[in-house]
Formats: C-alpha cells, sequence, structure tokens
C-alpha cells in the first residue's frame, strides 16, 4: 500500500492560497501571492529536499498541475526538477484535457475512488503539492496518511485555508517537529482517531 503525503506552506492563520507568486492563484482577489518567499530560507529548503530526495508520485489538483507544467519541464536541472519531471502525475481534473508535461495521467471517474485505488496499487510515496481543491476531497475521503506543514510566521487574514469548514474533525499527532532560525514551524503529523473532549469543569 502506498501512503499518501499532503505537503503544504501555510500561513499562522492557515491560508494556503499562492504561497510562491501572486500569479500563482489570484482568484477572489486574493492580492498577497508569494507571501512565502522571503522565509524560504536554507533550511526550509534543505526540509524540502528531503522530502523530494526519496521516490515519489505526484498527485495532483488541475490548477496546480498547470502551474508546475509551466514551469519544471523547462527548469534548470538540480535534484527537485529531476524528482519532479521523472515522477509520474496523476491528475485530478474534469474532463478530458491535454496534459502536455511527461509521465502525466489523468485520474478517471470519481476521484476519491480513483486514489484510494492508486494507494493500493505498487509504486511509491504519493505526494500532494498545492492542490486545495483536491486536498479538501482527500480529507472528506480519510486519505491522508501524513501531513508535512510548513508554517510560516505570518498572518494573512483572508484567502483559501488548508483546513477549512467542513473538514471532517480527527485528532492528528506529530511524529516530527522543528522551527527554523527563521521561525518557520516544519511540522509532520499522522492522523490519531477521533477527537476526544473532555472538560475542565
Amino acid at each position: 500500500m502506498r501512503n499518501l503525503l499532503v505537503t503544504t506552506f501555510l500561513s499562522l492563520d492557515g491560508v494556503m492560497q499562492a504561497p510562491g507568486g501572486p500569479e500563482e492563484d489570484p482568484s477572489d482577489g486574493f492580492t498577497l501571492g508569494g507571501w512565502s518567499f522571503h522565509y524560504f530560507d536554507d533550511e526550509v529548503g534543505e526540509e524540502m529536499d528531503q522530502v523530494m530526495g526519496r521516490p515519489f508520485d505526484l498527485l495532483l489538483g488541475r490548477k496546480t498541475y498547470d502551474i508546475f507544467a509551466g514551469f519544471w519541464p523547462n527548469a534548470p536541472e538540480d535534484q527537485t526538477s529531476a524528482a519532479l519531471n521523472r515522477a509520474t502525475k496523476y491528475v485530478a481534473s474534469r474532463g478530458t484535457p491535454e496534459l502536455s508535461w511527461a509521465n502525466s495521467v489523468q485520474l478517471e471517474g470519481d476521484v476519491a475512488a480513483a486514489v484510494e485505488a492508486l494507494k493500493q496499487s505498487d509504486g511509491p510515496e504519493l505526494q500532494v503539492h498545492g492542490s486545495g481543491d483536491l486536498i479538501q476531497t482527500l480529507l472528506a475521503a480519510g486519505l491522508v496518511d501524513r501531513w508535512h506543514l510548513v508554517i510560516h510566521p505570518v498572518l494573512i487574514g483572508s484567502g483559501r485555508r488548508l483546513f477549512a469548514d467542513g473538514t471532517i474533525p480527527v485528532s492528528l499527532k506529530l511524529v516530527e517537529g522543528r522551527v527554523t532560525k527563521g521561525g518557520t514551524f516544519l511540522g509532520t503529523y499522522e492522523p490519531a482517531g477521533d477527537v476526544e473532549v473532555g472538560s475542565f469543569g
């Protein structure tokens, strides 16, 4: 069985929209695209190199796929570009759009069912990057095995959030965590069952 890892850059107030640049996702009037740029220091870079330095395939929503496909095939050759270009890219997309990036496969039918079948197949880890709409589908279906959250010390105020209204309640267990010198928290979590409630009364 293949593990499914979601890696997401977040603001301290949970926004995941357009961390890399203004053109990434200006939907709904979002004007702060690129908010993670000044926090991407050597320590964050080393963390991402580690995540992407092991074998993986990609699971992407269409918007993120188009952003990646417009950049990585022509990016300078390094560990990250080589890994992304080599990986199989599974794309959750409505309709039958052309997928121009090498090794790209469109998921057919119900996305949750298709991802569940992928997880049961042989192959490397499935990594999700960006892909906010897809993540909500994976969340609702309980398909995420690990959350790798890169939380930057900045408040955005508005924008698409990772854990939005409608998130199914679940406890998480921190399995790895550290803070960079720049104040970014690098945390990896696994699901840990139902939310337990109590009272201080």
